[in-house]
């Protein structure tokens, strides 16, 4: 037996979150990892795929060559080279992240783990005991029940997979789906996108969606609503996907179908039930301080908390919540409403704040502005294919509840937005500030 005052299962952006004001407070600290530290984000998520996003940019920026009169041969794009480029910006991340885990004093810990009480955890043959107890496990993907399920490849297997396909389906139209698709199909594959629900990319605002429908489209992929899957099966060397739509059954066939259907917490092999940690199906039911309902030693955070947003940034906002919780007792709560969000399409959609829909259904007075802004100058300056915002703002108040950007640098711009919510900074002051001139900041005074 091995006591800490805090273990944490789970080495991700959450777990070390964590770990800034515990260690700084003192307390013993162990970081169990059953595989890489850093967890999903750095390694098989957010950062390798942005380097294949900004290779589409690339593709993207030279597309659009001709409009700054620009003339340039059809590119070449070596699909494995930039796989292995991609892989090696990754590579020495682990351990980078353990000299950093080492710097911090926490004692790294390789195994899975598993609860065998209400204040201890098994990992292999050693038990650990500690006063806190933090799941910070990650998520999985989402097993699809239907036959031929297991065909399906992950985003994993895009990012690691040097051979590019000449034909994708993915299944599921959320953010990974767009972001790999537009990298795909600017790459020279033919994209399809099915989707169950009757709209893409879930809780961005549907005018939003439907701008980047649009280029999505333009750019050649396929994206359908309401397609329920049926079955995949494999005619040789490639997948068959059977799916209804429009009140009739339709095939499509591909040389990869992904599984873009979503994420689930990363916890069936916690053994909750001895760690007296209350769930339901795979969801542990807590506080409003991120601390079990059924056992407040057990503190949760990242993507293992179901009901929160699945962000490489939130994770880390929630374990730095729960890490001054552990050394302060129950004081801080997280909150949502202020944190952005982008789909780093090309163009990038950006979100910060409610949508139009969630505005009104909260019975706000709100002021909407909707700006198609591709025959502004600054658009017009870099040919732009796609510039559009949406700001949401509080009749009385005169503050930003809600900012929706899709290209204009919108992935840039909404922080700005972000800052004046969390700040309380008024839309009459924000549009007043001075920015640099031209710059698509410059334009903010004209979006409210």
């Amino acid at each position: 037996m091995e006591k800490y005052d805090v273990v944490i299962l789970g080495g991700g952006n959450a777990g070390m979150g964590v770990t800034v004001a515990t260690r700084a407070a003192g307390l013993s600290v162990a970081m169990v990892e059953a595989r890489d530290l850093g967890g999903t984000c750095p390694n098989r998520g957010c950062t390798p795929k942005k380097v294949l996003v900004a290779a589409g940019h690339a593709l993207h920026e030279i597309e659009r060559a001709c409009e700054h009169r620009i003339t340039v041969a059809a590119p070449r794009l070596d699909w494995a080279a930039l796989i292995d480029r991609e892989q090696a910006m990754v590579r020495d991340i682990p351990d980078r992240l353990a000299g950093v885990m080492a710097m911090r004093g926490v004692d790294v810990i390789h195994g899975e783990a598993a609860f065998v009480g209400s204040n201890a955890v098994r990992v292999g043959e050693r038990q650990l005991d500690a006063a806190s107890i933090v799941i910070a496990t990650g998520s999985r993907p989402r097993e699809l029940c239907f036959p031929g399920a297991e065909l399906m490849t992950t985003s994993d297997d895009v990012l690691s997979d040097r051979a590019l396909p000449s034909d994708v389906v993915f299944i599921g139209g959320g953010i990974i789906a767009f972001e790999l698709g537009h990298v795909y199909a600017r790459a020279g594959v033919r994209v399809t996108i099915l989707e169950a629900l009757p709209q893409m990319l879930g809780g961005f605002d549907p005018d939003a969606v439907d701008q980047i429908r649009g280029e999505s489209e333009r750019i050649g992929m396929r994206l359908l609503t309401l397609a329920l899957v049926k079955r995949i099966d494999r005619v040789g060397e490639r997948l068959r996907v059977l799916f209804a739509n429009d009140n009739s059954e339709h095939t499509i066939e591909a040389d990869r179908v992904v599984n873009c259907a979503g994420r689930i917490a990363n916890t069936d092999g916690l053994d909750l039930g001895a760690g007296h940690v209350a769930h339901r199906d795979g969801r542990i039911e807590i506080d409003a301080f991120l601390r079990s309902r059924s056992n407040p030693a057990v503190h949760v955070c990242g993507d293992a908390v179901w009901n929160s947003p699945q962000l490489s940034p939130i994770a880390t906002y929630e374990g730095r919540i729960v890490g001054r919780n552990i050394v302060e007792g129950a004081k801080h709560q997280p909150d949502y409403s202020q944190i952005p969000s982008s789909v780093y399409t090309v163009p990038a959609v950006a979100s910060v704040g409610l949508t139009e829909a969630k505005a009104a259904e909260g019975g706000l007075r709100i002021k909407v502005q909707v700006n198609d802004m591709r025959g502004w100058l600054s658009a017009r300056t870099y040919a732009e294919t796609v510039a559009w915002s949406k700001i949401i703002v509080g009749v009385e108040s005169d503050h930003i509840l809600g900012a929706h950007v899709v290209g204009h640098a919108g992935e840039e711009l909404i922080h700005i937005f972000a800052l004046a919510m969390r700040h309380g900074i008024t839309a009459t002051d924000l549009a007043d500030n001075l920015y640099g001139f031209p710059t698509f900041s410059s334009d903010i005074k004209n979006m409210m």
